[in-house]
């Protein structure tokens, strides 16, 4: 994961409409970005409802919510849960994973990102980075906003 203090690398997402949505979007805005294996598990569901809900008090803040979940997928998501305080991105043709260092190398899951939090001041320098040691457990939503 990108070392705290560093500036994270550049990405570029696909949003739900299929338009990209990159790291350079961003500039100026404080961004969680919310890493997770798929929308379609309980964990990641509920990771979203919860940034969701505690986005929506924060100042210059965005949450991108960041799978390889088809952009569809994340979009149908987020209309029937009636999320609007969070952006959704796919890594379906991005090397993110990669760049970040929570894509899944090995096991059932590879290939699919491990789920991480990663915040970002407003030039893009790493304030935090957490990534859980077991996939089913939630991140530290706590730790995530406070450096905020």
């Amino acid at each position: 994961m990108p070392a705290i203090g560093s500036i994270a690398p550049a990405f570029t997402l696909s949003a739900s409409d299929l338009s990209d949505l990159t790291s350079a979007s961003l500039a100026g805005k404080r961004v969680v970005l919310n890493i997770f294996p798929s929308i379609d598990t309980p964990t990641c569901a509920a990771s979203v409802r919860k940034f969701n809900a505690q986005a929506a008090a924060l100042d210059n803040v965005v949450v991108i919510c960041i799978s390889a979940d088809l952009p569809f997928a994340l979009g149908r998501f987020c209309g029937a849960e009636g999320i609007d305080n969070v952006k959704v991105g796919s890594t379906f043709r991005s090397s993110f994973g990669d760049d970040y260092g929570v894509r899944f190398v090995t096991g059932p899951l590879a290939k699919l990102l491990s789920r991480s939090v990663v915040v970002l001041d407003t030039d893009g320098k790493v304030l935090h980075t957490e990534q859980v040691a077991e996939t089913a457990d939630e991140p530290d939503y706590s730790a995530a906003l406070a450096v905020l």
